[in-house]
């Protein structure tokens, strides 16, 4: 058990020096208040105690998700920065504009292809976000979930607060404060009351 302790206490100082060059962009790029949002939200979620940097270190250790987004973030830096802490490869993250706090949950065989997606925002596993054509994407408001395998494509709107189930297909607008499921997505819930609605 000592023996353990001491192996994982020698990774975490390892990936921590691995990472350390990182910083530098997380104390002094102009997203840096998007990076800390990021943070924030992160250890949020994992219901870890928020220390900027020991947070920083640690989710860029342990969580390539969680490098994706950052070096979405950065932009071309991120070309470096790979080098050293590899992103993850199944993840795709092409929108720019992505309010604080995304969180992406596993991550795998994902591509996130959003006009623009707002503050809080969580994302599972094997959803596809994107185009319908070469100019039509969806566009997500704040605190949307997105949950595993749903497919949200074309020029549409997922209003605040709303959820997408998993494995859901949705290609037409959804209100604020709707949960949406099925293939094509319908509504289930709208602002905390259970109903049956077409989109």
């Amino acid at each position: 058990m000592i023996l353990q302790k001491k192996l994982f206490t020698v990774k975490v100082l390892f990936e921590f020096i691995r990472c350390s060059p990182h910083l530098g962009l997380f104390f002094f790029h102009r997203n840096r208040a998007l990076i800390k949002a990021d943070v924030i939200r992160w250890m949020d979620v994992f219901g870890l105690i928020y220390n900027p940097t020991i947070g920083f270190l640690f989710l860029l250790s342990f969580f390539p998700e969680f490098r994706n987004l950052f070096y979405v973030r950065i932009g071309l830096w991120k070309h470096l920065l790979n080098i050293v802490c590899p992103q993850m490869p199944t993840l795709y993250i092409y929108t720019k504009n992505i309010g604080g706090g995304l969180f992406i949950q596993h991550g795998f065989a994902t591509v996130i292809a959003a006009k623009s997606i707002g503050d809080n925002c969580w994302i599972n596993q094997q959803v596809t976000i994107g185009f319908s054509n070469k100019d039509d994407a969806p566009y997500l408001g704040d605190n949307v979930t997105v949950n595993a395998g749903a497919k949200v494509i074309g020029n549409i709107t997922v209003g605040s607060n709303s959820k997408i189930g998993a494995n859901a297909v949705v290609v037409k607008n959804v209100p604020d404060n709707c949960t949406v499921v099925g293939i094509p997505a319908y509504i289930v819930k709208r602002d905390g009351l259970k109903v049956k609605e077409s989109l």
